[in-house]
């Protein structure tokens, strides 16, 4: 029979090295940009609500960043999130893209999503949308990419279905 050697952990105790650093602290220099492209199922997994916590945390290095929507992405966006009411946190981290989201543009982040998949494959009008939130043409997804590419910027992509 097996035997778990050690004591039982208590809260708060470290179970493996959090101090310990491999990469330099990286900071961006003047006018360095990032963009996050987001094609994925909101509450299907946590793909989304980390890609919105890894633009938070490269905003707060600097960088101009976006966060650009689409497809099922654009459903991060809903303002009509809620139970029994709109707002309304029928448990704990319920709204969590949604306040994610509210925190990386306070922050000075711009969140883009598309008209199209809103609209076309979830009946979402743009009203619906939070504020702050861009709503963008859906050709416009490809042209971020290219604007991106031009401009030399931090590209990271999420596709997931």
């Amino acid at each position: 029979m097996v035997q778990v050697v050690g004591e039982r952990v208590s809260k708060g105790d470290a179970i493996v090295d959090y101090e310990d650093k491999v990469f330099d602290d990286i900071q961006a220099e003047t006018g360095e940009k990032a963009y996050i492209f987001m094609h994925t199922v909101p509450f299907e997994g946590s793909v989304g609500l980390v890609n919105m916590l890894t633009a938070t945390r490269v905003r707060r290095k600097g960088f101009d960043t976006s966060i650009v929507l689409f497809g099922p992405g654009s459903l991060m966006a809903s303002a009509s999130r809620g139970f029994p009411t709109v707002g309304d946190e029928a448990f704990p981290g319920a709204l969590g893209y949604n306040k994610q989201l509210q925190t990386f543009m306070n922050e000075g982040g711009k969140v883009y999503a598309c008209r199209f998949s809103a609209a076309m494959l979830y009946g979402m009008r743009e009203v619906d949308m939070m504020e702050g939130v861009k709503p963008i043409n859906p050709l416009d997804v490809l042209d971020a990419q290219l604007t991106a590419r031009r401009e030399g910027a931090l590209v990271m992509q999420t596709w997931t279905v």
